[in-house]
């Protein structure tokens, strides 16, 4: 007999809009987070032991919330909003205090991505007020380190993500265009190292592997590209996978390198080996475009969960942890 089909460990109700984007928070020693952000402006951040929301946010004016992150060791909440407005919130003993703000003119949908640099300093890079462009800032200090713009006509910037090479060279960052285009930028000499047409319609998301070099993106066609950076920064591309549904929202990698997910229009969220992009299984539960999954950090691999919010207002999390560990 064949096994039944996955269902959720349970749902989360009550964002009251579309949930654009989710970031676990599970440091040892304290209580395990989900925040989630809504197309209606909302920041619920939902206690995983009760599965109930510890406190609602409203930061952005009623603006849809497109991303969140954490400063673990200072907790502190960061939050991206269509208002153009980039938060930062004081968590701490109970507070939920704006204590500083980003104003980056961009009222498009593209998340914002961090990366720390050295302890206690960040690169916070977002989209700008042109629609091609990229800002990097440092934090905490808010000064500009680059501001990328191609020189070709690209389009409108769709999605970015900084990172590191393990060998310890300067920060890089990838971005997805309206074109198709993904590019390799050289934070630091404000320079594009490479490119590649990845797909035929806009770059809608696009995660990365710095351990292995190896990166994905997904658009509104029915294919996952998937392509590499060499030991001299070209982008090739490698395998794709053939959707039975066209559309992703967002992809996300579990920290362990081993599974990718994917926010799928077609309502489901899939599962990949990511080392060969093997299909391992299809989560199906909502009812609408699936716009956001992530995984959590729990310390304990067992606890560790997938998580997936819906334009139908809901977030369903799964167990994934048996199903990950023999993924190819």
């Amino acid at each position: 007999m064949s096994r039944p089909p996955p269902t959720p460990v349970y749902t989360l109700r009550g964002a009251g809009g579309p949930l654009n984007t989710l970031h676990f928070h599970c440091s040892q020693g304290s209580t395990p987070l989900l925040f989630s952000g809504s197309g209606k402006g909302a920041i619920h951040m939902y206690n995983l032991n009760t599965r109930r929301p510890e406190r609602v946010i409203e930061g952005h004016s009623g603006n849809s919330v497109i991303w969140l992150n954490t400063i673990q060791s200072e907790q502190k909440l960061i939050s991206q909003g269509r208002d153009m407005q980039i938060c930062l919130w004081d968590l701490a003993e109970g507070r939920y205090d704006v204590v500083d703000s980003i104003w980056t003119g961009s009222v498009g949908f593209c998340q914002s991505s961090m990366l720390e640099t050295s302890a206690g300093k960040w690169m916070l890079a977002f989209p700008g007020e042109q629609t091609e462009e990229i800002k990097i800032i440092e934090l905490p200090s808010k000064t500009l380190v680059s501001t990328l713009v191609p020189d070709s006509k690209l389009g409108m910037v769709m999605c970015i993500k900084l990172w590191q090479s393990d060998l310890g060279t300067g920060p890089l960052l990838l971005a997805g265009y309206e074109d198709g285009s993904v590019l390799l930028w050289d934070v630091t000499q404000r320079s594009k190292l490479s490119q590649a047409k990845a797909h035929p319609e806009p770059v809608m998301c696009l995660t990365f592997d710095p351990t292995h070099l190896k990166g994905i993106s997904g658009s509104s066609d029915s294919k996952l590209s998937s392509w590499i950076v060499d030991s001299q920064n070209n982008m090739q591309l490698q395998d794709s996978v053939t959707l039975v549904n066209p559309g992703v929202s967002q992809m996300c990698l579990r920290d362990d390198g081993k599974l990718l997910a994917s926010a799928g229009w077609d309502h489901r969220v899939r599962l990949f080996g990511w080392k060969r992009l093997k299909p391992l299984a299809v989560l199906q539960y909502h009812t609408d475009m699936v716009l956001s999954v992530a995984f959590s950090n729990h310390q304990d691999p067992r606890q560790r969960l997938l998580a997936a919010g819906s334009k139908d207002h809901r977030i369903s999390l799964w167990s994934v942890y048996s199903e990950g560990s023999q993924a190819q």
